[in-house]
C-alpha cells in the first residue's frame, strides 16, 4: 500500500503475535491457505527455527482477514506468507502487528519479512530491502456517497491521508493541494471515521484498499476516481538480510506459477466489490 515513512519504534510496535501452523489444518495447509509447489525448495535461515516471522500493520481486510494476529487464518498476504513459509521448508507463520511508520523506516527488528501493502520506493529502499513486486496499485479517492470529485475541484476539498503513505507526497507535491486542506491521520480507522463524520471530504489511499472500505460501508461510501501512479507492492526484508536471494527466488517462482493471481481471485475480488480498472482515472 502506499504506506508510511517513520516513527519511534519503541512506542510504535504493537505486541500482538500469533502462531498459525499446519497442525491447525492438514499437511497441505497453513491456516486456511492452499499451498503450492514443492515444500522446502528454497530453504532460508529464519530468526526463529521452523517459523516464518512476518510483520504487518492491522487491520487490513482482504489482505489479512481478522483484526488481531490470533484471529487470522486467511487473506492475500497471509496466504502469500503461508506459501513462502511452505517453499522455504517452514511449517508455521508467526504474525507480528507493528506500526507502519516504524516498519518502512527500517526500525522494526527480529523478523524474516513484512507484508503490509507497502509501495516500493527509492527512499524506502535506503533503509530496507524489497522483494520483487507482487501487486500493482494506484491511488483511489474514497468519499461519502454523492460527493462530487474531479480534476477541477480536488484542491478545494478537505483531503485525508494516512501518515507515512505515498498519498501524502502525492497530495502535497503532485496535486499541490493547500496545506490547510490536507489532514494527516496516524492510521486508517481514524481516517475512515473522520470521512464518515464529515471532518474530511475525501480520503486518498491505494485503490485496492479504499474499494474494500467502500464495500464494507454498506453503500455509505464510494470510490469515485483514482490517479495512476504506477505503484507496486513489495515485501520488506531487514536491510542486508542473508535470506534475500532465497526469498526473491520464492517470489519469482510464485509469480511464474500464477499464485499471485490465485490469491487475488480468492481473497481480493470479493472484498473489492468491483474491478479496480473500472474506476475512472483523473488527471493530476
Amino acid at each position: 500500500m502506499a504506506k508510511r515513512w517513520y516513527a519511534l519504534v519503541g512506542m510504535a510496535v504493537v505486541g500482538a503475535v500469533a502462531l498459525l501452523g499446519v497442525q491447525a489444518q492438514s499437511a497441505t495447509k497453513i491456516g486456511d491457505c492452499e499451498l503450492y509447489g514443492k515444500r522446502g525448495e528454497f530453504p532460508i535461515t529464519p530468526v526463529t527455527p521452523g517459523v516464518l516471522t512476518v510483520q504487518t500493520n492491522l487491520p487490513a481486510p482482504g489482505w489479512w482477514n481478522g483484526d488481531t494476529p490470533e484471529t487470522i487464518k486467511s487473506g492475500y498476504e497471509y496466504c502469500l506468507a503461508a506459501n513462502i513459509a511452505h517453499r522455504a521448508g517452514l511449517s508455521q507463520v508467526k504474525i507480528v502487528n507493528v506500526s507502519f511508520d516504524a516498519l518502512v523506516a527500517g526500525q522494526t527488528r527480529a523478523f524474516d519479512l513484512a507484508l503490509s501493502q507497502v509501495t516500493i520506493t527509492p527512499e524506502r529502499a535506503k533503509v530496507v530491502d524489497f522483494s520483487p513486486a507482487y501487486f500493482s496499485s494506484d491511488q483511489g479517492l474514497l468519499v461519502r456517497k454523492g460527493t462530487k470529485v474531479n480534476s477541477s475541484n480536488i484542491k478545494t476539498l478537505r483531503i485525508g491521508v494516512q501518515q507515512g503513505t505515498t498519498a501524502v507526497d502525492f497530495v502535497k507535491n503532485v496535486l499541490k493541494v493547500p496545506a490547510a486542506n490536507v489532514r494527516v491521520f496516524p492510521d486508517t480507522p481514524n481516517m475512515f471515521t473522520a470521512l464518515q463524520a464529515r471532518q474530511v471530504d475525501v480520503v486518498m489511499l491505494d485503490t485496492a484498499i479504499v474499494l474494500v472500505q467502500a464495500r464494507q460501508s454498506g453503500g455509505a461510501l464510494e470510490v469515485v476516481g483514482q490517479y495512476k501512479t504506477g505503484e507496486e507492492y513489495g515485501a520488506i526484508y531487514p536491510k542486508n538480510s542473508p535470506n534475500k536471494a532465497a526469498l526473491d527466488r520464492i517470489f519469482k517462482a510464485l509469480e511464474a506459477e500464477g499464485v499471485f493471481k490465485k490469491l487475488s481471485q480468492a481473497y481480493l475480488s470479493k472484498e473489492f466489490g468491483g474491478d479496480p480498472s473500472a474506476i475512472p482515472y483523473l488527471k493530476p
